[in-house]
């Protein structure tokens, strides 16, 4: 290099130097903890780049005020003329997202002085997160418990809203079987406390830091009890609910009128103790054993509904579908329990107290909407059409996407979402809810010890999972270059190919819950490709025999022993069926691309780095595992039923190069990720005990199970 060469280059680094250290001074409403907050965003990304704050002769003035209703909620308009920049909110969320977006410019290398106009409104009005707290949890399981410790730090919950309003999520609900003792000692009930003073001041603390944290950001927070359950100490002290001192969920109700006086009075004491709490949820199954659906809504009419009234408060309400038309807590569903619950709601929605829309919340092909972005199921089964003919207007529908399926692989598909989001575009659907029943994004229990990492907590893993949804709930037109970006700002240019590679990877658990049919939340768990064998009560590996009897969930999908069938009787199908050799070599492509896209990363920059790569490798190589075994399970299924020798050859070679790919599965995870505690080994052989409390999980433990394939294949018959 010549010296002229160094002249320039050093002019040149001189000039950016003072084009990025340039003054900048923010102007916004320092009285308002919300502006505070959105100023403090935009400072931090805005110093990040080399600028300075000053209010000493700045050379761009950046004004932030949520001052322009007419955008609409949550709405934001940026402009820009080179040294003056106006951030403009339709309320305050809007004035915090259009902060976010302007930080978001800067950190991918825009220059302030050249930003003209952006503009975002939303597409949902409500974008949740569903947070089973883990005291008093649904299920009992160590993969709940564990994080008891870590949900009682405030400094984690201010990480997660943290989160939570960067992708543009403005709902936490916060769910537990009976919250109330948590948060207060009922003024007519302090037996029920089980808590010293200290105690409870401790357990005040929390809520009501996490209460005001939220309103900090601009988040609303629901409170989202299950029903009929008091505390143990309640029961104990008034001999009620005694059968169900331990919590389980699937028992009677106890309708008494001292346990209605008990769930009013706490609802209400509790919403007036916690003025930041936004709105409460009804969920009307766990617990209501031997009551009809008529009976459930009553009972949520004359307690919860009426301890909103009490408390004197504006309040909003998310109503979830039951799931029962039966008296039993699992039953099915029904067109007359629909016509009943919609008339329930829509006569919520004009209670004075209850700020509309009510949310209708129905859950998106049962536990496991991370399959088909097709609508095949709710909880119970069929959904009908009475909740959005007449279109509502007073309520509107919001789909739970319950996610029982990934905890520890990270994932993101953005067009899977796109898709969903496409596919309900409906005038009467008004949000989503995302989250677990069976994990708790909490404390990071997969890591194994020894190892160096940069984050702290659960989700700071699943980073992308967060990010893909709560952004595109926000703005479904939301383009690829913004994930693209976020990759590349935590891993420079060795981050290139991860978002392709993730979305290619990321199909496999897609693509199993749409070949394998499924109901609740432990009958799938595809990260595992594990699921509830109904006939031993078990959750196990998916061997080749049930992969070959298993009906679809999605209706365009095939399974193995209908395409034998037809393929025996000469039929074929329609084009946009997708058969099981046009499922193998869709998964064969797109996990070896894959493959190749992340091969040669160099992973040693960055500590989370190699375990973004390995996750897409345990994906990719899954996929090829499951491409595999759909070939082996085709080929058993076509020896069993019509013969021939090298079909049951073939069904063996097949099965072989399943459990290969499977060791590589094993070969990646073994070195990373510990022998994890798993919610869906809770109930083995149909019981919950202490044992199975502790049951763990790993690909390695299952190995045995995957290699039985091939000895199944081997001892076949036709006969």
């Amino acid at each position: 290099m010549n010296k002229n060469s160094c002249l320039l280059i050093v002019a040149l680094l001189g000039c950016c130097s003072f084009v990025f250290s340039q003054a900048v001074q923010i102007h916004y409403d320092k009285t308002s903890p919300l502006a505070s907050y959105a100023a403090e965003l935009l400072g931090k990304a805005i110093r990040g780049k080399g600028y300075t704050l000053s209010s000493t002769q700045p050379r761009i003035a950046i004004s932030i005020a949520a001052n322009a209703p007419k955008l609409g909620e949550e709405a934001y308009a940026i402009s820009g003329n080179g040294h003056k920049i106006t951030v403009s909110g339709g309320d305050y969320r809007g004035m915090i997202y259009g902060c976010l977006s302007l930080a978001e410019k800067v950190r991918n290398g825009g220059r302030l002085e050249a930003i003209k106009t952006l503009s975002e409104k939303p597409r949902y009005a409500l974008r949740a997160i569903k947070f089973d707290l883990p005291w008093d949890t649904y299920r009992h399981s160590d993969a709940l418990d564990l994080h008891y410790e870590t949900c009682k730090d405030l400094a984690y919950w201010e990480a997660f809203l943290d989160m939570m309003v960067e992708n543009r999520i403005n709902a936490l609900t916060l769910w537990n079987l009976h919250p109330y003792t948590f948060m207060i000692r009922p003024k007519s009930f302090p037996e029920a406390s089980p808590f010293s003073d200290a105690e409870l001041q401790e357990w005040k603390t929390l809520f009501a830091g996490i209460f005001r944290m939220a309103k900090e950001r601009a988040l609303d927070t629901y409170i989202i009890p299950f029903n009929i359950f008091v505390s143990p100490a309640f029961s104990k002290a008034h001999n009620v609910a005694m059968d169900n001192l331990q919590h389980d969920f699937f028992v009677k109700g106890d309708t008494s009128e001292l346990v209605k006086r008990y769930t009013r009075e706490c609802v209400a004491q509790m919403l007036q103790e916690y003025p930041g709490i936004t709105g409460m949820g009804l969920t009307l199954g766990e617990g209501m054993g031997g009551m009809t659906p008529e009976e459930r809504e009553a009972w949520m009419k004359e307690t919860i509904i009426e301890g909103m009234r009490l408390s004197g408060r504006k309040l909003k309400l998310i109503h979830r579908i039951p799931f029962s038309s039966t008296t039993n807590s699992l039953g099915v569903t029904s067109v007359e329990t629909e016509r009943l619950t919609r008339k329930e709601i829509a006569a919520q929605g004009q209670l004075s107290f209850l700020q509309p829309p009510i949310f209708a919340d129905l859950k998106y092909n049962w536990s496991h909407a991370h399959s088909t972005p097709t609508l095949v199921k709710v909880h119970g089964g069929k959904l009908y059409d009475t909740y959005f003919k007449p279109e509502p207007q007073n309520y509107k529908i919001n789909w739970t996407a319950r996610n029982e399926d990934f905890f520890c692989l990270r994932w993101g598909v953005p067009d899977f979402v796109r898709s969903h989001i496409a596919t309900n575009a409906q005038p009467y659907v008004g949000g989503y809810m995302i989250g677990s029943e069976t994990y708790i994004p909490a404390k990071d229990y997969f890591t194994r010890p020894g190892i160096a990492v940069n984050w702290k907590y659960a989700f700071e893993r699943q980073w992308l999972f967060y990010k893909i949804w709560g952004r595109l709930l926000y703005n479904p037109q939301t383009p690829d270059a913004v994930f693209q970006s976020a990759f590349l700002q935590r891993y420079g240019k060795e981050g290139t190919n991860l978002l392709q590679a993730f979305s290619l990877a990321g199909k496999t658990p897609l693509r199993l819950g749409s070949l394998f049919d499924f109901t609740m939340d432990l009958t799938l768990y595809s990260e595992g490709f594990m699921a509830l064998d109904d006939k031993v009560k078990r959750v196990e590996y998916i061997s080749v025999d049930r992969l070959i009897d298993q009906p679809v969930t999605d209706p365009n999908y095939v399974s193995v022993a209908a395409y034998v069938k037809a393929a025996a009787a000469k039929q074929s199908f329609a084009t946009n069926k997708v058969t099981p050799p046009k499922l193998a070599a869709m998964l064969e492509q797109d996990c070896a691309e894959a493959l190749r896209l992340v091969k040669g990363i160099n992973t040693s920059g960055n500590p989370a780095l190699p375990f973004e790569v390995a996750d897409v490798q345990a994906w990719a190589y899954m996929g090829l595992h499951f491409a595999e075994k759909i070939k082996g399970a085709v080929a058993l299924q076509a020896y069993r039923t019509k013969g021939g020798a090298a079909n049951k050859q073939k069904a063996i070679m097949h099965l072989e190069a399943a459990l290969k790919y499977w060791d590589e599965v094993v070969r990646i995870t073994r070195p990373l990720y510990n022998d994890m505690p798993l919610v869906h080994l809770s109930e083995q052989n149909g019981v919950r005990s202490e044992e199975n409390k502790h049951l763990l999980f790993h690909w390695e433990k299952i190995r045995p199970d995957v290699a039985k394939d091939v000895e199944v294949a081997r001892a076949a018959t036709n006969e």
